[in-house]
């Protein structure tokens, strides 16, 4: 026989309300979010393959080189990809978070179907303060360090997997990606110097790499709460806001000469704005970090120097005049 319980009536000023159960979420929005996300991003994937078996000819505006059952199904090399990058990202972030007892959301995956990307990204919250800056530094270089260890074997991979082709000369509406040294590395490794006239044809999961990449290094920038702004606080303390301003005029001077940066620069200024150039303080703040996030820190500062780009972006047609 079970004992009884009694009622223990209606709560009194003395009895304190029951804690909120952490790690609680709608995940019918994070579901329907990611299915969204998945079909813009394998339409994004299929346009990228027929480009590709396109080689710069110019000739996929007046038919498709697949029926179009076939290349939506070719769309997955993409967003299987960037998928897979942007979400162990965050699951790095969310896992951390799991593992300190911080209180944070399941991945949302942002549908962008007008984009090239077919995404804009992906994001957690975080929704009660981080205790301590040891939890601060490793919650925040999670993501990045996850992400960067898919992306890398992908790019490998979808550099393998492409090709170099003529380009002719008079094809409109080219995009020339900036290239970060990861990239121009195994571009080189597989394929050595292009001669001139000659590009790299990427396949779609060596554009899904190159995408990941772009967006490992933005959320490595020591800006405010980025990933980066995280790591900077964590390393320098109070300091960091200088780290932060100064980085702002670098971000700002680099969308002077490159336009596709001028979006990401508005909203990271935006961020300051809505919640202070000063990152949030933790009670520790003056305890230095271990010698072993220290390293880390220096790491994170490789995977941004291998991963960026000043100018992801640029019309073939702007840099030929």
């Amino acid at each position: 026989m079970e004992p009884a319980h009694e009622d223990s009536g209606p709560l009194t000023p003395e009895q304190p309300w029951p804690a909120r159960q952490k790690f609680q979420d709608r995940r019918g929005l994070n579901a329907l979010l990611f299915l969204l996300t998945l079909v813009s991003t394998t339409w994004a994937g299929a346009l990228h393959y027929a480009g590709f078996l396109d080689d710069f000819s110019g000739t996929m505006s007046l038919q498709l080189p697949l029926p179009l059952p076939a290349l939506v199904l070719r769309g997955f090399w993409y967003s299987g990809t960037i998928l897979a990058i942007l979400g162990c990202h965050e699951l790095g972030h969310y896992f951390a978070c799991r593992y300190y007892d911080v209180d944070a959301s399941l991945p949302f995956f942002l549908p962008f179907p007008i984009a090239l990307t077919g995404t804009a990204g992906a994001f957690i919250r975080i929704r009660e303060q981080i205790p301590r800056k040891h939890m601060l530094f490793d919650i925040g270089i999670a993501g990045p360090i996850a992400g960067f260890a898919v992306a890398v074997p992908a790019l490998f991979i979808g550099v393998w997997m492409s090709h170099v082709v003529r380009v002719p000369p008079d094809t409109p509406g080219l995009v020339d990606l900036g290239e970060p040294l990861l990239f121009r590395f195994a571009s080189w490794l597989f394929w050595g110097t292009a001669p001139d006239g000659y590009s790299l044809n990427m396949h779609p999961v060596a554009f899904a790499a190159w995408f990941g990449l772009l967006a490992t290094a933005l959320n490595l920038f020591p800006i405010g709460q980025l990933d980066g702004g995280h790591v900077s606080y964590a390393v320098f303390g109070q300091r960091s806001t200088y780290v932060t301003i100064a980085m702002v005029g670098v971000a700002v001077g680099l969308s002077y000469f490159s336009s596709s940066l001028v979006v990401w620069t508005a909203m990271s200024i935006g961020m300051l704005f809505a919640f202070g150039f000063r990152h949030p303080r933790v009670p520790d703040e003056d305890v230095p970090l271990s010698r072993t996030r220290m390293v880390l820190a220096v790491l994170a500062l490789i995977i941004f120097a291998v991963s960026f780009t000043p100018a992801p972006f640029r019309p073939v047609d702007l840099i030929r005049r």
